[in-house]
């Protein structure tokens, strides 16, 4: 399958490749300690920020494993909400980490929602569509 002039793999492996990847940097991120800085507020816009672009990052690449189609967006974004309950799970095994269902409802959340919603967009913008076509005015011939 071809979008635009990105070629996708057939190999199911090579497929999952990048989720797998995503998945893995993720996991050793939630294992280490949270970022600290002397600004609550800054500290608080760099792991909050990490939460939206990784689970951004992690539903693009399950939708490339489902070869970008439409009717599979959700499926895409629902993989990537069912691995952010199971990091929240790891994070509670992790003695310097502290679980929160809050991250995984609106930060995880959104960080997959727009990034499958700005790529659907982009894509259908590459897409042949009918908004450049010209159309010829209608003619009406006269009977007789």
């Amino acid at each position: 399958m071809n979008i635009g002039s990105v070629s996708l793999s057939k190999n199911p492996i090579l497929r999952f490749l990048p989720a797998i990847l995503m998945m893995l940097a993720i996991f050793l991120f939630s294992a280490g300690r949270a970022i600290e800085t002397p600004q609550q507020l800054l500290g608080f816009f760099i792991n909050k920020g990490g939460h939206m672009v990784g689970y951004a990052i992690l539903a693009l690449a399950y939708w490339r494993m489902l070869e970008f189609k439409r009717n599979r967006v959700w499926i895409a974004w629902f993989l990537a909400l069912l691995y952010a309950f199971t990091d929240e799970y790891h994070q509670s095994l992790v003695p310097w980490r502290h679980p929160r269902l809050f991250d995984v409802l609106v930060f995880d959340n959104l960080g997959a929602l727009i990034s499958l919603w700005l790529a659907g967009y982009l894509i259908k913008s590459k897409q042949p569509g009918t908004r450049n076509l010209v159309v010829d005015e209608e003619v009406i011939i006269p009977k007789g």
